[in-house]
């Protein structure tokens, strides 16, 4: 594959996952304090803080096999993850793959060890991320402890800041 080379591709991919678009999942993480580690119905799935781990843990699997030798963030333990290290966690993951994609987009256009490039990578981390947010808006609206109104709208709210 030759190097991306369309400007506005470029422009477009990089914002997507280093600038607007981590905002919207970051408000995601505007939890109630008492949803965080609330057990979810039928004590079936994950709680809200082991499914924020596992967002931040996909992406160190990710790390470690497109960024090998880089310094990669540590991973998040489920179980005792609180949302503040899991916020410094998510900015910190996003940022050693916003590094990863724009080494692809100046490159070849490949992601190491994803296919079938960093376009498909970058579809796939956001698509990842929508994933786990809806199951966290769920979860806490499950266990009567629903996301405010703001967060819920700043989810979408993707040009503010």
């Amino acid at each position: 594959m030759s190097k991306v080379s369309d400007p506005s591709s470029l422009v477009l991919q990089r914002k997507a996952f280093a600038g607007r678009l981590p905002v919207a999942l970051l408000n995601a993480f505007n939890i109630p304090p008492a949803a965080w580690k609330a057990k979810p119905p039928e004590n079936k799935g994950r709680t809200v803080a082991a499914i924020v781990a596992h967002m931040h843990n996909v992406r160190i699997m990710w790390l470690k096999t497109a960024a090998k030798g880089s310094e990669i963030p540590g991973q998040l333990d489920r179980a005792t993850v609180t949302p503040g290290q899991a916020l410094r966690a998510i900015e910190q993951s996003r940022l050693a793959l916003s590094v990863v994609i724009s080494a692809a987009l100046d490159g070849d256009g490949r992601v190491k060890g994803f296919r079938p490039d960093v376009a498909g990578f970058l579809c796939y981390l956001v698509a990842h991320d929508a994933h786990h947010r809806g199951q966290i808006a769920m979860l806490a609206r499950q266990v009567g402890h629903p996301l405010p109104q703001k967060a819920m709208f700043g989810m979408w709210e993707w040009g503010a800041r």
